[in-house]
């Protein structure tokens, strides 16, 4: 049984997850296996997939039926991983070589149960690296609402200590609402000081993905907690305030 399962939803990828996978083969921590679920593509993503399958024994594919949403083909993938630690990583980022090896350190040396680390912006128009985006010390349950710093691709769970968990079905904010619900359990998330991933972005997407992402938080609040106006209203304000402050 592998140490670590790393969870890759994949839609339409194939221009991108040769590279995501060749990066997690680079790991100087070698006790992994990589889950990656094709969400029905259109593309050759299951076919640049399963090319990587044939040669490494570490990475599973599965195939949706049908297209069902990130959510979903995180979740399927989480029913099907075996390790001990949970991590993610979507098929069109990347790691740096020795991210699972510092961070599942920093967990067992430390004991915690969700970690997270610092990234770097990569943009896709350039094929270069960006701006550093910091992280801040530990992620408390209050605070979490607040904050959108835990990004997906940095995360690792030990699940022998959170038990088995899954992602809501949401649009864009169901990442934020697992964390949410693992440190309602008690947990406080803490954050490595290192930069260790890199988060493919499209330029031409940017002003578009921060009005979307205002609307999606605000319905996140109001619509699947069911915060109070006042209640919503002020967490989107600390969401706001820490989002300016992450892009300064």
């Amino acid at each position: 049984m592998s140490k670590i399962s790393i969870i890759t939803p994949a839609y339409n990828a194939d221009r991108y997850i040769a590279e995501t996978i060749k990066s997690v083969q680079k790991q100087t921590f070698n006790d992994w296996e990589m889950l990656i679920v094709d969400d029905c593509s259109i593309d050759d993503t299951y076919k640049v997939a399963c090319g990587f399958a044939e040669k490494d024994s570490r990475i599973r594919i599965i195939q949706h039926k049908r297209n069902s949403g990130v959510a979903s083909a995180r979740n399927t993938a989480l029913d099907a991983a075996k390790g001990d630690y949970i991590a993610f990583l979507d098929s069109d980022d990347m790691w740096m070589p020795e991210k699972l090896k510092k961070q599942m350190s920093f967990m067992e040396d430390n004991k915690y149960a969700l970690t997270y680390t610092k990234y770097q912006i990569y943009h896709t128009s350039s094929n270069e690296p960006g701006k550093i985006i910091s992280v801040p010390r530990c992620m408390t349950y209050k605070a979490i609402f607040g904050n959108t710093a835990i990004a997906c691709l940095t995360v690792m769970v030990n699940r022998k200590m959170v038990g088995t968990f899954h992602m809501p079905p949401l649009n864009h904010t169901e990442d934020q609402c697992t964390w949410q619900e693992i440190l309602g359990r008690g947990y406080v998330a803490y954050g490595l000081d290192e930069n260790l991933a890199l988060y493919r972005l499209s330029d031409s997407s940017l002003t578009s993905n921060k009005k979307s992402a205002i609307r999606r938080q605000w319905n996140t609040y109001r619509n699947y907690h069911n915060f109070s106006f006042l209640k919503s209203s002020y967490y989107f304000i600390c969401y706001a305030y820490n989002a300016f402050l992450k892009y300064l």
